[in-house]
This record gives C-alpha cells, sequence and structure tokens, in this order.
C-alpha cells in the first residue's frame, strides 16, 4: 500500500476561499482539492439545490426523443421500456416506464435475460415488441452501439429512442433519438449521467410537457440516487444534486419496494451484532439497497428487479424483498466459491507476477464474474478479467485498478473481440472460445506496455496531515455536508502521526480480519478506532510502539451517544 499526499493547492487559491467563507485555512484546502475555487461554487456543494439542474432540452435529440414519445401516446401505440439488468438498467426502467403509466396505459418493461441474450438489446427483445405489437422501443443504460439490432427493428417498423451513457463508436445507430452526452456532438453541459440519470431527464422532459415542475418528479429520484451510488459515477454536478435530494426521498419516503429493501436488509456489523441504521448514506445505498437489486439479475432475472421497484402494494413489495433476498445470499455463497477457484487457477499457472490477471473457467456462473474480478484484485491488484461459457462463445466482465482505463486496453485488443464495452474501470465482452488464449496474451502486453508500475500497487490518496488536536464537533459537522461522498468527491482521508494504542488491541470478525484499537497522540484525549481487514496488522501497535495511520472520520452512535471514531485505510511503523 503506498500513501501519496494529495498535493497543496495555491497559498492564494487557499486564502481568497478561505476569507470568502470564512472558514479555515484547512476547509478551504479541502475545498480547492475538489475543484471548488469560489463563493459561488462552494454554496452550490454545500447547499444543492434542483435549480442547478440543467434544462433537459439542453441535450442532443431530446426533443426528438420527446416528439416521438408524445407521437405514440396520440397515435395510442404500444410502448416498450428495455433496459439492462444491473442496478442502473432496472432503476432506469422503472423510473421511465412509471412515469409514462401515470399519463398513458400501453407500457410495458422488457429486460434481457443474462444467460440467454446477453448485455443490450437484443435481437429477441426486438421480436418479442414485434411479435406483441410494440412500435417503439425505449432503450435504458445500453443501446448506443446496438446498430445492427436498430436497423433489425427498424426492418419491422418499430423505432427506438436510446437513452446511454456508455461511449459511442465510430457509427451512430440509426434510432429515431440518441440521448448520450458523451456523444461528440452533444453540448449538454454535463456528461457522467448514469443511465436512470439520463432517464429522469427525459421525464423531465417529458414534464415540461405537461406543465410539471422539477418538485413533481422528487419521488423517482429515490431511483436516480440508488443508480449513481451504484454505477459509480462522479459525484459531482447533476449526479451530486440528484443523489443528494435522492437520499432524502430514500431516507424519508421511499417507494415501497426500496422501503421493503431496507427493512428486510440488516446490517451486521463487525462484531457480530444486527444493526439497523436510522439515516442511510450514500455507503449504505451501496452496500444494502443496490447489491439486492442486482442480486435478481445475477442470479435469476432482472425482471425481479423492475417488479419490486414498481410496486406499490408495501405488502406485496416485501414478498419480492424476501424473495431477492435469498437471490443474495445465493450470489454470496457463488462469489466466494469462484474467488477461491479463480485465486487457485493463478497459483496453479504461476501467474502471480503477470500485469494482469485473466482467468476462465466454463461453469462459472456468469453473474457474479464482475464481482469475482473486483475481487481477485484485492489480491492481485492489476487489470482483471474473468471469465465464463455464455453460449457458444465466452464471455468475460473486467475490472481495472486505479488511474487505468481497461475499456483502451480492450479496443487495443479488439481483433480478438467478438463486442466489448463499458468505461474505463468496468467493461464486458465476448469472444470466441478458440481465441481466448490469443487474447489473453495480447492483453498482457497490452497492459505491461501501457500500465505505469505504481498503478500496480494500491493507492491511498491522503487529503492532508492532522493532528488529533484538530478532530472537533465543529470539523465533523463540516465534513458531513461535504457528502454524498463518490468518485471527485471522495471521503477526506487524513494523515496522523506518532500515533499509539492505549491498551489492548483487539482483532474482530468471524476469521479475526479487522481491527479495533483506542488511540492517544502526545497529550490528547483518546479515540476509538476500526480497521476492516487491518487484522493482519495487529502486531504493528503492541507494546507503545508508535506508528502512523491514514484514516477517515466517522461518527459512532451507541446507546444513542455520538462519537468520534477513525475508519482507518491503513497503518505503519514511524519510519
Amino acid at each position: 500500500m503506498r500513501w501519496t499526499i494529495k498535493p497543496k493547492p495555491s497559498e492564494e487559491k487557499i486564502k481568497n476561499l478561505a476569507e470568502a467563507l470564512n472558514v479555515e485555512d484547512f476547509v478551504a484546502t479541502l475545498l480547492v482539492q475538489r475543484g471548488i475555487e469560489t463563493f459561488e461554487e462552494a454554496r452550490n456543494f454545500f447547499r444543492p439545490t434542483l435549480d442547478q439542474l440543467h434544462d433537459p432540452y439542453l441535450m442532443k435529440d431530446m426533443d426528438k426523443a420527446v416528439a416521438r414519445i408524445e407521437l405514440a401516446i396520440s397515435n395510442a401505440e404500444n410502448i416498450l421500456v428495455f433496459g439492462d439488468y444491473d442496478v442502473d438498467g432496472t432503476t432506469a426502467v422503472s423510473l421511465v416506464a412509471s412515469y409514462l403509466k401515470t399519463h398513458y396505459p400501453n407500457v410495458a418493461t422488457y429486460i434481457p435475460d443474462r444467460y440467454d441474450e446477453g448485455y443490450g438489446v437484443s435481437f429477441k427483445g426486438i421480436d418479442f415488441a414485434d411479435d406483441n405489437g410494440f412500435s417503439l422501443i425505449i432503450a435504458l443504460d445500453c443501446g448506443i452501439k446496438s446498430i445492427d439490432h436498430v436497423a433489425y427493428a427498424k426492418e419491422r417498423n418499430i423505432d427506438f429512442v436510446i437513452c446511454d451513457h456508455h461511449r459511442p463508436g465510430n457509427v451512430l445507430p440509426e434510432a429515431v433519438a440518441i440521448l448520450d452526452p458523451k456523444r461528440n456532438d452533444c453540448t449538454y453541459p454535463y456528461d457522467e449521467l448514469c443511465g436512470c440519470g439520463i432517464g429522469f431527464k427525459l421525464i423531465q422532459a417529458l414534464g415540461q410537457n405537461r406543465n410539471q415542475t422539477i418538485e413533481d418528479l422528487i419521488p423517482y429520484l429515490d431511483l436516480v440516487a440508488t443508480a449513481i451510488a451504484a454505477d459509480i459515477v462522479p459525484m459531482t454536478g447533476e449526479n451530486r444534486v440528484l443523489a443528494h435530494f435522492g437520499l432524502q426521498v430514500i431516507n424519508a419516503d421511499p417507494r415501497p419496494g426500496i422501503k421493503a429493501l431496507i427493512t428486510s436488509s440488516i446490517r451486521p456489523s463487525v462484531s457480530g451484532h444486527q444493526i439497523k441504521k436510522k439515516t442511510l448514506d450514500i455507503t449504505d445505498v451501496v452496500f444494502i439497497i443496490a447489491p439486492r437489486i442486482n442480486a435478481a439479475g445475477r442470479i435469476k432475472h432482472g425482471n425481479h428487479a423492475v417488479e419490486l421497484l414498481s410496486e406499490f402494494d408495501f405488502e406485496q413489495a416485501q414478498q419480492f424483498a424476501s424473495e431477492i433476498e435469498k437471490y443474495n445470499s445465493d450470489r454470496k455463497d457463488l462469489d466466494k466459491q469462484i474467488t477461491k477457484e479463480g485465486l487457485l487457477q493463478i497459483i496453479t499457472n504461476q501467474e502471480q507476477k503477470r500485469f494482469s490477471t485473466v482467468v476462465f473457467q466454463a461453469d462459472w456462473h456468469k453473474g457474479v464474474i464482475g464481482i469475482v474480478a473486483s475481487r481477485l484484485i484485492e489480491t492481485y491488484y492489476r487489470p482483471t478479467l474473468v471469465f465464463t461459457k455464455s453460449g457458444d462463445k465466452l464471455a468475460a466482465s473486467a475490472r481495472s485498478v486505479k488511474g487505468f482505463d481497461v475499456y483502451n486496453a480492450l479496443d487495443a485488443c479488439s481483433e480478438h473481440l467478438e463486442q466489448f464495452g463499458g468505461h474505463m474501470y468496468a467493461a464486458g465482452m465476448t469472444l470466441k472460445e478458440e481465441n481466448y488464449l490469443a487474447f489473453k496474451e495480447a492483453f498482457e502486453k497490452v497492459v505491461e506496455d501501457t500500465i505505469h508500475p505504481d498503478m500496480l500497487t494500491p493507492e491511498i490518496s491522503v487529503d492532508a496531515e492532522i493532528d488529533f488536536a484538530d478532530i472537533s464537533p465543529k470539523l465533523i459537522r463540516i465534513l458531513k455536508q461535504f457528502e454524498p461522498f463518490g468518485p471527485q468527491n471522495m471521503t477526506p482521508i487524513f494523515v496522523s502521526k506518532n500515533i499509539k494504542d492505549t491498551g489492548y488491541p483487539k482483532k474482530l470478525g468471524a476469521d479475526n480480519e479487522h481491527l479495533k484499537l483506542f488511540v492517544k497522540q502526545n497529550n490528547s484525549e483518546g479515540i476509538a478506532a476500526i480497521g476492516f481487514g487491518l487484522g493482519d496488522k495487529m502486531d504493528l501497535t503492541v507494546n507503545q510502539k508508535p506508528f502512523e495511520a491514514a484514516y477517515c472520520i466517522d461518527e459512532n452512535e451507541w446507546n444513542g451517544i455520538v462519537t468520534a471514531q477513525l475508519r482507518l485505510k491503513d497503518i505503519r511503523l514511524v519510519e
């Protein structure tokens, strides 16, 4: 693990912002590090408002998309809302379909089967639309590369409106409208929306036609916030605004499906007790709500997630949530087992020192290979691909390490692939089995030639060095206003030196994998600290050895009493 201190911004920028906001230089430094340099930017950051959302008609083709949907409604056409089977796709389908159904009855949903149809728009889905009299398909979180599929639909007099956020290829499908801020010819002010976010902009535009205000659409933001959290998009601009208000909906009045997931899921603490938080933050959405929505498409079918998220009877939603809880339990067992098999394969093939991890087993469950790729990175920190058999081809999920663009690496090996798509840090692909070994070596060569050696060691990016004396209730209140956290607005990480454990460090967890300390620095008051996954570092803290720690500042609530707590990221002896 390497620790890097973020560069300190210019003293002039810090001083100007500190004076404008009447805050300490330390707080101004954290803000400037996040690109916030003016009073206006700070106000927007600390006080998000719905007025900060852009006019949806600034997005290329939005007028065409709305016109085609309104035409379908006026002509009493059947509309099929089509989306991917992950969290972003199922929330987007639920959002757009449920909105349309409040105004128009001839709306149905379609989620492709992960195993039978694969990712994105499918010929089987288009055949379903053709057989059942649908003349308009609204594709969400997919479609930007579906050139052949859209052409196939066009031959059957079925139009497409595509709402996607993935990178387009050189040629766009011949759809009626393509909403994707990543289009080269789209000048929309913010291009980091997730698929559900694009869906929200669509209903925002449709709502303007119906004299609805943005406040009328707030009930849909629990879905948008869930997708933003799960898809790991930057927590900036519109995403931050949508997540902020979406979290308010999740905590105050979520739709029955999300409420059922929250009430049915019990979060275990490291001590083994079962606890429920009064207020959920973005981390809880990532670890409580999102995995359960994802589990439906991974283990059974994404339709189950859409049914849950679209259900307005709470008792029925509870039944759906109970079934999904079972899927999530099965998913955990599968990814644990496959991760063991993947690690064994790396060792057996003596591939520990490669620049990439590429593993394959024909019977691995396709629904969890993306999770397994992330798990393997925890042991061998490098770009990772996990393949399984899918029909007559092999399918894989890719995950990357900080700073390395796995999408570009796949593009450099595309001659070996049938298809691929995704983002900088996560992607999917298919290839013919006879091309697997050639691709594996080509991918290894691309990674070896292009990755910086530092990227092969996990990095803790530290915001600042502070003393325990700086940790005050006021600082904690200010840091809470930095929420919601996410990419480009990560939880601040601090370093403190010359720390000692005051008594008896403990290992926690079923496998003693976690570390609990009570630490002091110089003459400061002691403060509790928890280090998830740091159990093997307890020896560094015994016998009053001084050490240094990288950590986030948390609050711990116990029996109604709230105290500060350090969430340790790493510890090491003072050099």
